[in-house]
C-alpha cells in the first residue's frame, strides 16, 4: 500500500520501507529519489480508498441484493461485487 502510493506519485521512485504502518515504518530514498512526506503519502492512499469504495453499491442496496439472490437463487450481488473489484484492482 505505501510502495503503491508512493509510485503512484512518482512512477520512477526507488524506495526500501522498513514496517507496514506509515506512521513507523522507515522510508529510505534511493539513487537520488526525491523525499515525499508521508502526509502526501497518506493523501494518496486515501483519495485510492476513497475511490475504490465510493463505486460499490450502497450498503442497503447489497442487501437487497444478496435477500433477492437468497429468494430467486440468482448471483447478482456477488457479480456486481465482483465487477467492482475485477474494474477496481487493489494494488
Amino acid at each position: 500500500m505505501i510502495t503503491n502510493a508512493i509510485l503512484k506519485i512518482n512512477p520512477n521512485a526507488k524506495v526500501v520501507i522498513r514496517g507496514s504502518d506509515l506512521d513507523t515504518c522507515t522510508i529510505e530514498w534511493l539513487d537520488g529519489t526525491a523525499e515525499i512526506s508521508k502526509a502526501d503519502i497518506q493523501a494518496k492512499i486515501d483519495a485510492t480508498k476513497y475511490q475504490r469504495d465510493r463505486v460499490y453499491p450502497k450498503i442497503g442496496e447489497q442487501l437487497d441484493m444478496q435477500y433477492k439472490d437468497l429468494l430467486n437463487g440468482t448471483t447478482t450481488w456477488k457479480d456486481a461485487i465482483a465487477k467492482v473489484k475485477s474494474d477496481n484492482p487493489k494494488e
